[in-house]
């Protein structure tokens, strides 16, 4: 029973949403269904067969042509104008894959080697110097078609800028470099630190990769052609472009491009309240000092509560800041995470 297992889902605290993505239904369906009192799976399918679906034999005539010695390697695109080249027309390219998707026989084709999914890569922060962030960003000069590289290593769990730089290139021996220095100057132990980043040049650099794996830093890489798996580095250079301390006029000289980079490291670490760590800043929660700040804060709310429960219907503000952080967690682990944000 559809229906049943999906109140039992929702009992359990799962959200409608995610339990019907699992079965492949809308949720408005399901309520629909609900409120028609139907008590089971409203689907019926089609009651008429469609007028222009193949024969038996045009079916049958189809499938020997494309498991044929002929055409057996290419795939219906392939196979659909080779026929019409030949005078023959036996189905659409759209026909052709459903009818092998029915049959179980649409495999890869071909000798190049099948594409594969790549998995995201998902990690679990509890502490400083676990996981860091980094990309580059570009930044305009006052000459059409020059840029400068702003490269930015972020520590994941306290958002804190661990190492930062411009360069007047993309340059995998500079990131290197830059990385590095990093390390040495937060103590960070290489076998213990994840390094995620996109696709670009400099992040493959075969130098770069591997020096980093022989000193033991595990690389992660974003998936390709997806945009959102290296959040952390696209948020801290909107941030970097949004401020007041970005010029309005493009940069003159190298000198001054990193004059503003340096500004902006100390504002972001040392003055910038992040919303995703309690409004607190990044170099107190990388120094452990954040919880006393929250807690001062949560004695301030309790006061004024007292002073005029009447503005406080619903209870004071409870600050606080997340003792884990997760990099690209999975629909699973979103899932999880949900539901015992919704016990708490």
């Amino acid at each position: 029973m559809i229906l049943d297992a999906l109140d039992e889902a929702q009992a359990t605290g799962a959200r409608l949403e995610t339990a019907c993505g699992h079965l492949g239904l809308d949720p408005r369906t399901v309520q629909r269904w609900r409120g028609q009192g139907v008590g089971e799976d409203g689907r019926h399918g089609p009651k008429t067969v469609p007028h222009n679906k193949l024969s038996g034999a045009e079916r049958k005539r189809l499938i020997e042509v494309v498991t044929s010695t002929e055409f057996r390697d290419l795939s219906p695109k392939q196979i659909v104008p080779r026929l019409a080249d030949s005078g023959r027309y036996l189905a659409s390219e759209s026909t052709c894959y459903r009818l092998l998707s029915e049959l179980d026989l649409n495999q890869h084709r071909g000798r190049a080697k099948q594409r594969e999914a790549r998995a995201v890569s998902e990690f679990e922060v509890t502490g400083p110097r676990q996981v860091w962030s980094w990309d580059i960003t570009y930044l305009r000069t006052n000459e059409r078609g020059r840029y400068f590289y702003f490269y930015f290593f972020l520590d994941v769990w306290s958002r804190k800028a661990v190492g930062a730089e411009v360069y007047d290139e993309e340059c995998g021996e500079l990131a290197k470099e830059l990385c590095v220095s990093a390390m040495k100057r937060e103590g960070a132990n290489p076998k213990n630190l994840a390094l995620h980043q996109d696709n670009g040049g400099p992040m493959k650099n075969a130098n770069f990769k591997a020096f980093l794996e022989n000193l033991g830093v595990t690389l992660s890489y974003s998936r390709p052609s997806v945009s959102d798996d290296n959040p952390f580095s696209e948020a801290v250079f909107r941030t970097a472009k949004y401020c007041q301390l970005f010029p309005k006029k493009p940069f003159e000289s190298l000198e001054q491009a990193r004059a503003w980079a340096r500004q902006f490291v100390a504002w972001y670490n040392g003055e910038h309240l992040h919303s995703a760590i309690g409004y607190v800043t990044p170099l107190s929660r990388h120094q452990g000092s954040s919880s006393s700040v929250l807690e001062n804060r949560r004695r301030v709310y309790l006061a004024a509560s007292k002073r005029h429960p009447e503005r406080f219907p619903n209870g004071h503000r409870s600050w606080h800041e997340p003792s884990v952080v997760w990099l690209n967690p999975t629909k699973v682990t979103r899932s999880l995470l949900d539901q015992q944000e919704r016990a708490t």
